[in-house]
């Protein structure tokens, strides 16, 4: 593919967690997560976006939204799981999506507050209709995601280059 197509990335946060006596690591889903996970798996797969890649924080509760989420997608991309993503800050995560190759056209990367929403922010120097109000009045909940778009190589990424096409949460 060529670096002038644009690409996409989705910042998709992990689905609702419930509190057991565990790490914060091993927290699993609660019922309202599970749904929502589902839920935002549609609302992706509706997006039309074929992703090649998923990047996912190797934290239970990205790993079960992600195995919710990716059951409602015609086509299951490459998933990596990604230690790098978990308590990761917007640069941080940068980082880890610099590290894409560049025949990647899409990636999906799930993750965790406050990096997906730093990260939204941060990428986001364009918006399109009133993503960025709705994002901004919203915030960044449990299964929201932001779909940002960006032409150029994937080491090019950097704060400022991409457009805000789109925020998606569920309702409460």
């Amino acid at each position: 593919m060529s670096v002038a197509e644009p690409r996409r990335i989705v910042l998709f946060r992990h689905a609702k967690a419930d509190w057991p006596q565990v790490t914060d690591h091993e927290r699993p889903l609660a019922e309202r997560g599970r749904k929502d996970a589902a839920e935002a798996g549609r609302r992706l797969a509706d997006t039309g976006i074929s992703f090649d890649l998923a990047l996912c924080s190797t934290a239970a509760r990205t790993r079960e939204t992600w195995k919710l989420a990716v059951h409602e997608f015609p086509q299951r991309p490459k998933t990596v799981y990604e230690e790098r993503i978990y308590e990761a800050s917007p640069g941080e995560l940068i980082a880890v999506l610099n590290e894409t190759p560049d025949d990647v056209q899409n990636a999906l990367l799930i993750g965790h507050n406050p990096g997906m929403q730093g990260l939204a922010d941060v990428l986001a120097g364009s918006a399109e209709e009133d993503a960025r109000s709705r994002m901004a009045g919203r915030g960044f909940p449990t299964a929201a995601f932001a779909v940002l778009s960006f032409t150029g190589s994937w080491k090019t990424l950097e704060p400022g280059v991409a457009t805000l096409l789109d925020y998606w949460a569920p309702a409460d």
